[in-house]
């Protein structure tokens, strides 16, 4: 007999699947985080309603513990420096197929590394250091690897008169 390994259905391990599938998709398949995340804001959630706090108040505490260390992405980090910085040389959907590539990459992971990232990280001076030292990184990798750019394929194709 074939065992099935269906999850329950949680409210918060579905809000933070979403969540993390658009922000942090290279995290998607950390079950346990996921859950113990939710059990966490399930348990959050249950502790204000017990306190008198309203629902949508507890939501929103609970959201808190769900969402904490989430808040900063590298993936949206990197999508934004995508779309802003090679703009002319990527095609638009390119960017966020591009991103969870480069998020694996070795030079990409020390640039990020460099840095203290926290919640609060795109709000401090230092984001536009890592901004910039990230975009840096990605032209070295497309000139060191010879990557194949739009700007650089309409260059070398024969103009039509």
């Amino acid at each position: 007999m074939k065992e099935n390994n269906k999850q329950e259905l949680s409210y918060f391990r579905l809000k933070l699947r979403s969540y993390m599938s658009e922000h942090h998709p290279e995290k998607m398949y950390d079950t346990e985080f996921i859950t113990t995340r939710a059990d966490m804001a399930l348990t959050a959630y249950c502790d204000a309603v017990a306190q008198g706090f309203t629902h949508l108040e507890a939501e929103n505490i609970a959201s808190e513990v769900l969402y904490q260390g989430l808040h900063f992405s590298k993936y949206d980090t990197l999508v934004s420096v995508l779309e802003n910085e090679f703009e002319g040389e990527l095609p638009v959907p390119l960017h966020e197929k591009l991103a969870p590539i480069l998020l694996s990459n070795k030079a990409i992971q020390a640039t990020f590394d460099k840095f203290g990232l926290t919640d609060t990280f795109a709000a401090s001076g230092q984001y536009d250091r890592l901004y910039t030292e990230l975009t840096g990184t990605i032209v070295l990798l497309i000139e060191s690897n010879n990557l194949p750019t739009v700007r650089l394929t309409e260059e070398a194709s024969p103009k039509a008169l």
